[in-house]
């Protein structure tokens, strides 16, 4: 099965875990646009709760579909959020923040009683960091900022590359929130929680994309004879 059927299957799949009245966490990047898509489609047939987005082009496309939506100010306590994941280990430790909102990703996702990912089982690794980790720093002293940041992760004990990451025209890409991205080629990880220790220290970096103690399951969708099936890693309820 192709990438957008096995990501629609796990959207649908999360789907039966929201209820009428719910305050609800809207993740980004495509896994998390093809539940607000089926979000949509139940909110038109009379299904009433109240999302949260988490950027800006989740914000857009929820409000395209009927979506009532309210910010994090107006409703500070969710019940739950539905997101994606650039990668998943088998603690449900995450790498996010390739679609650059992983500092609203994650302010929402701890506001709420649960977190739930949905992805196809391609994100799901026995270690993180084959995929770039996402580093959101402030503009100001971005070249002071890189090179701590540099230092921050051999401190950590990773070997690799730190790159800002920028846009298709060669401008440094900007988030929602004004700031920049550092992307860390680190290749593993072999102590997420001492990674993300030493990257707070570091003055000028607003927020990383490991997820660490934030999830609190995992459901991945796999090809098994041409038909989607659901595996899910932690509980559900």
């Amino acid at each position: 099965m192709s990438g957008p059927d096995l990501r629609r299957a796990a959207a649908a799949r999360a789907l039966d875990l929201v209820e009428p009245g719910m305050r609800l966490g809207l993740g980004t990047g495509s896994t998390a646009a093809a539940f607000v898509t089926l979000l949509g489609a139940r909110v038109r047939t009379g299904l009433d709760i109240i999302g949260v987005p988490t950027s800006e082009a989740t914000r857009a496309q929820a409000e395209s579909l009927g979506i009532r939506l309210a910010t994090l100010d107006e409703q500070p306590e969710l019940d739950l959020t539905i997101d994606g994941a650039d990668e998943v280990d088998p603690a449900l430790r995450l790498i996010k923040g390739g679609g650059a909102a992983l500092l609203r990703e994650k302010i929402v996702a701890c506001a709420s009683h649960r977190m739930v990912v949905i992805a196809d089982m391609a994100k799901r690794v026995d270690r993180l960091g084959a995929f770039p980790l996402p580093i959101e720093v402030n503009p100001f002293g971005l070249t002071a900022t890189h090179r701590a940041v540099e230092a921050a992760v051999a401190c950590a004990g990773c070997a690799g590359t730190v790159r800002l990451r920028r846009t298709s025209d060669g401008a440094p890409l900007v988030t929602d929130g004004g700031h920049h991205i550092l992307d860390a080629h680190l290749g593993a990880i072999t102590d997420p929680e001492t990674l993300g220790a030493a990257l707070w220290a570091v003055p000028g970096v607003v927020e990383h994309g490991l997820f660490l103690g934030i999830a609190d399951a995992a459901i991945l969708a796999f090809d098994r004879d041409g038909q989607a099936d659901i595996t899910v890693l932690g509980s559900l309820t």
